[in-house]
């Protein structure tokens, strides 16, 4: 070995120095075939209802040609929930991200089947979408529903929920906008109340005091308490969900306001 070479370990060292780590994304790559009706939606529907990225405040009133609430989906996965949810609550204006096709073609045949003017989409990484689209305060509100929990150790830091990411969630909400996130994974929404509860511009709407005052593990297994709310009346039950909820499984939901 040459005199001033380093020895192996400190070259190593060096170069994991030197190599920045990869950004947590909001999303992860799957598989899957696009149907041929989901295809025509993307051919058909997409001019209208997808909004491409670009990085520059978006103009809602521009966009959905009215002033209204605009609340943010982060993975909708096939748009079940995201459909319902503005048939609903049709006074509020939905800015959904996804980037897996499929997906976005089915929402956008729910779209054009219910006739829903108040959902637009984005097939880009959501947290792009916040850093450069949605400027501080531009949303009344922001839905995570079921996203993927990682079950293995060495996968957690792959999580969506981490503190980064919810600092940066909370400076998009305008005060009082809240945080609904929902999963069915114990572990993962003992971890979303540790990270949200964190925020120091967030607090939970649920205020049971005594029941904060237990632990997660034991808070976990009532989703009343603990710091887990009620499953809001607008987030319906997923065919998965109630195949979960029949054999037993739980879910916890989890809703934050900006203070």
């Amino acid at each position: 070995m040459k005199p001033d070479c380093p020895p192996p370990d400190a070259a190593a060292a060096n170069a994991n120095a030197a190599t920045p780590r990869p950004r947590i994304k909001s999303f992860v790559k799957r598989g899957g075939r696009t149907t041929t009706a989901q295809a025509r939606a993307l051919a058909e529907l997409g001019a209208r209802y997808l909004l491409p990225f670009a990085p520059q405040p978006l103009q809602p009133e521009a966009v959905f040609g009215r002033r209204a609430p605009l609340i943010l989906e982060i993975g909708f996965g096939m748009g079940e929930a995201s459909a319902h949810i503005a048939r609903l609550r049709p006074g509020d204006d939905f800015l959904c991200c996804e980037v897996h096709a499929p997906g976005v073609g089915a929402l956008l045949n729910r779209i054009d089947e219910q006739g829903l003017g108040n959902i637009r989409i984005v097939a880009h990484d959501a947290v792009e979408v916040l850093q450069h689209m949605l400027p501080e305060g531009a949303l009344a509100g922001v839905h995570i529903f079921f996203p993927d929990p990682w079950h293995k150790l060495r996968h957690h830091k792959r999580r969506l929920l981490q503190p980064p990411l919810v600092a940066l969630l909370a400076s998009r909400l305008q005060a009082g906008a809240y945080l609904h996130c929902a999963t069915d994974w114990q572990p993962y929404a003992e971890q979303m109340l540790q990270v949200l509860s964190a925020e120091p511009l967030l607090v939970n709407t649920v205020a049971d005091t005594a029941a904060e005052s237990e632990s997660a593990s034991e808070a976990a297994s009532a989703p009343t308490l603990g710091g887990y709310a009620p499953k809001p009346d607008y987030r319906p039950l997923t065919k998965f969900e109630q195949r979960g909820l029949r054999l037993g499984h739980g879910v916890w939901d989890l809703v934050f306001v900006r203070r």
